[in-house]
């Protein structure tokens, strides 16, 4: 199933954001940090220009860390670019965001010229949850279904600093299926534009190639299945998640698969490093997804 998702205020957001973001001192772009190259949007560059950029690489906490280390050193090799990765709801790591704005345009943030910084991201990367922290109160609405945010507002950071908050802004060509089934893998698609079973498989496929050991862990298996079918079948069944007559019900296993993967009950994973591609996640699910990335470290923290 081709995944197609772009909700009708994002295409309002673009205009919107490209008439204004020549206004303000730095972007702010919140990624996440398991899958920082699907969760960017390609148009954000085109709308940059030389705009001083800060790359969030938010949920780190939830990414394979040596990984999360390659992204920083590749983000900073562009211009005017520094990434940070963080929690959103941890003010100690958000902290930094203010002291990175104000190295970036030290001719701002001083009394009568506040420093003017526009917050951007897709849906359900954590800009509202960085939002609220930094303004130290709910500002903005946090769920965890994506496209919560679907209007503009400035808050007042009272350090010198003004936050102009933006809807989530996806890429609306999803023709790049590979990043469309991280991000529906991540959980950063809406539920109707996705069939939990085939993402589940997609996440299966992976997690067998890059991180056998965390899946085998979670589900107390002795051996991995040679396909992702066999692998969600084998979870449907240590879990109970069975149907009338004792077959495995796929679609509760998906859901619960997804459910576990993106709470991090699996351990920290990152979905991509930098470069990375991934076969067809359309293909036959027996095909297992190449991965240039080296196998995970057991003992990284």
């Amino acid at each position: 199933m081709a995944i197609e998702w772009y909700p009708g205020h994002m295409s309002k957001a673009r205009r919107e954001i490209a008439e204004v973001i020549q206004g303000f001192d730095v972007v702010i772009e919140v990624l996440d940090a398991r899958l920082p190259a699907s969760s960017a949007n390609p148009v954000l560059q085109e709308l940059r220009r030389d705009k001083p950029w800060i790359k969030i690489l938010n949920k780190h906490d939830l990414a394979d860390p040596a990984v999360t280390k390659e992204w920083v050193r590749h983000l900073e090799q562009h211009s005017g670019v520094r990434a940070l990765p963080l929690q959103a709801k941890n003010r100690q790591e958000t902290g930094m965001i203010a002291k990175l704005c104000r190295r970036l345009a030290p001719h701002r943030a001083k009394p009568g010229k506040p420093l003017r910084a526009m917050i951007i991201g897709i849906p359900n990367v954590g800009k509202s949850t960085l939002i609220n922290t930094l303004a130290g109160k709910r500002m903005a609405r946090v769920g965890d279904k994506p496209a919560i945010t679907t209007c503009q507002q400035q808050i007042d950071l009272r350090n010198g600093i003004f936050l102009h908050d933006t809807p989530g802004l996806l890429w609306p060509d999803m023709r790049n299926q590979t990043h469309a089934y991280r991000l529906a893998a991540s959980g950063a698609i809406g539920e109707n534009a996705l069939d939990y079973t085939d993402v589940a498989l997609f996440a299966a496929t992976f997690m067998a190639e890059r991180y056998p050991q965390q899946i085998a862990a979670r589900y107390r298996l002795e051996s991995l299945p040679e396909t992702a079918t066999a692998i969600l079948e084998e979870i449907g069944r240590r879990r109970g998640c069975l149907a009338t007559g004792g077959d495995i019900d796929l679609h509760r296993t998906a859901e619960l698969f997804l459910r576990e993967l993106r709470a991090g009950l699996l351990g920290r994973i990152s979905f991509e490093g930098p470069g990375e591609e991934f076969a067809d996640p359309l293909a036959d699910d027996s095909e297992t997804l190449a991965s240039p990335l080296p196998p995970a470290d057991p003992t990284e923290p």
